[in-house]
């Protein structure tokens, strides 16, 4: 018999995974599944959004014209019979066939090799080098997830830990606070509208959101916890500030809106799948997702990227605004190479990247902030700053995004907008029995969240894919930052790499998509 033509899959490429002890190859009847992804059906879905005229794609129906083929469905389900393994998952919607089998199945499947290491007492399946697949599926074929399950992502919160609080510290702030101090506007709960937050770890306790809504005199919003690949609502480790920061952040905001937590691990298979099972949720139906994970772009491979970012822009087709942490590491984004870095999937070109300030309320209208950046004190500052791998978008050409500092590469900007992130300055939130003041870029995303499900409210519909209507904005639709800088980038009037186009005026961001301010059209994304 001659020996199958094999090629390797684009961007699988997979380092080894730093200061990790090897402990040897997996054992071969270990089971193992990985999340195939595959190309779009037909054309890339457009995403030309003028605020007048855009109609995003209804869910049920998305799949029939930008799902996966029928014939790639086949052909892969064919591929997998073949190597021994099953298919346990199959979904034309987005584009995955979750494949399942001994660890020698699989190996022989994707030409690799794959072994256990072991991190901080740990214990991951690594692989290293390219994957391959026969020549007769390789077309069909976006990303191959799952492999090898190291984390892939970590949350962007940051603990006051300076106070110890019983009542709102000085200088910190409620939710509601903040809603009042961005001028969010009243007279709507977010009603009608479900908020998915994306979680890679930790857990809420229903006690403590209880307590929580009821010392704010809120009503506590309807929440849920949703499985993804095998995670669960688990409290009791570190990660639960990231879960009930992010809960209780747009609960308070937004108390009408239905909140749904996809829990899923902390691996690309995991992250992408979370994303893609929310966008595409027809039962619960988000209108929002908030997501306050990620990692360098560099620590991604390029299938991880491409995959989420297919996931992303099916949110944007469908009328999904998903909100992103820009990070809390600066411009380098917590990487020691000396070189500038923006966050992933905050610096994907749809999603709506967060950046973060420290806020002094001075009792005005105008609230008094400025890049949060308290690196000195190894306390972290809001990521910011170009893209190498994402191009700059249509709706950001004319917003005076330099080129990367370090490859002078024409890339997308990040973050979009901003909101209070500074610890020091930050949220007063209830975990695992104790108040606690958390800032970080993370609460900044659920702040928008909460803000964006107020507006779908007042609007009669959501506002979908919002980065080019927001880029073409009023300037007093936003509270301009123009002191500090996160490193290699500086605050200045209008857009910057460090806060965006400013913290948020709601009522008049409301009242500019509207159509009841002046506003010029925003540019379409190509």
């Amino acid at each position: 018999m001659p020996a199958e033509s094999r090629l390797t899959i684009a961007g699988s490429d997979k380092r080894p995974l730093a200061n990790a002890q090897p402990m040897g190859a997996v054992h071969a009847d270990e089971t193992v599944s990985a999340t195939v992804v595959l190309r779009r059906r037909g054309d890339h879905p457009a995403i030309a959004v003028d605020s007048d005229s855009y109609q995003p794609h209804v869910r049920e129906d998305y799949g029939i014209t930008h799902g996966a083929d029928p014939n790639d469905l086949a052909a892969i389900e064919a591929f997998a019979h073949e190597h021994h393994l099953t298919v346990s998952e199959r979904d034309a919607a987005r584009r995955t066939i979750v494949v399942t089998g001994t660890a020698e199945a699989i190996q022989q499947a994707f030409g690799t090799q794959l072994q256990r290491d072991t991190m901080n007492g740990a214990s991951f399946r690594t692989r290293t080098g390219m994957l391959s697949v026969p020549a007769a599926v390789h077309p069909a074929i976006i990303a191959v997830l799952g492999l090898d399950n190291r984390p892939i992502a970590k949350p962007h919160f940051r603990r006051n830990h300076k106070v110890t609080p019983a009542a709102t510290p000085p200088g910190s702030f409620t939710p509601p606070q903040l809603s009042k101090i961005y001028n969010f506007p009243k007279n709507v709960t977010g009603a009608g509208q479900t908020i998915a937050i994306i979680e890679l770890g930790g857990g809420y306790r229903t006690s403590d959101l209880k307590s929580y809504f009821s010392s704010l005199k809120i009503k506590e919003p309807k929440i849920s916890a949703v499985s993804v690949d095998g995670g669960l609502n688990k409290p009791g480790g570190d990660a639960d500030g990231e879960v009930m920061l992010d809960i209780e952040v747009a609960g308070a905001i937004a108390p009408g809106a239905a909140i749904a937590v996809y829990f899923a691990p902390n691996t690309d298979q995991g992250f992408h799948d979370a994303i893609s099972k929310a966008v595409h949720d027809t039962a619960r139906k988000p209108s929002i997702i908030s997501i306050s994970w990620g990692a360098p772009e560099d620590a991604w491979t390029q299938q991880a990227r491409d995959a989420m970012n297919a996931a992303l822009q099916d949110a944007a087709a469908m009328g999904v605004t998903v909100t992103v942490a820009a990070g809390d590491d600066g411009s380098t984004d917590g990487m020691a190479d000396g070189k500038q870095h923006v966050d992933f999937p905050s610096s994907s070109p749809f999603a709506l990247a967060c950046g973060g300030t420290k806020l002094t309320d001075s009792g005005t209208k105008i609230p008094s902030e400025q890049v949060w950046n308290e690196l000195a004190n190894n306390e972290g500052s809001t990521g910011g700053g170009v893209s190498n791998f994402f191009p700059i978008p249509d709706y950001q050409k004319n917003a005076g995004v330099p080129k990367n500092v370090d490859t002078q590469f024409a890339g997308r900007g990040v973050p979009d907008i901003c909101g209070d992130a500074d610890p020091t300055t930050g949220y007063l939130v209830r975990v695992d029995g104790q108040n606690e003041i958390i800032g970080g870029t993370s609460a900044v995303a659920p702040l928008w969240a909460g803000l964006l499900a107020l507006l779908n409210q007042q609007l009669g519909k959501p506002v979908g894919f919002v980065n080019p209507k927001l880029y073409g904005l009023p300037a007093s639709s936003f509270f301009d930052v123009v002191t500090g800088n996160n490193g290699s980038y500086k605050a200045g009037p209008k857009w910057d790499a460090c806060t965006g186009l400013g913290s948020p005026n709601g009522t008049a961001i409301g009242e500019a998509l509207a159509g009841n301010a002046t506003a010029s059209a925003g540019a379409p994304v190509s």
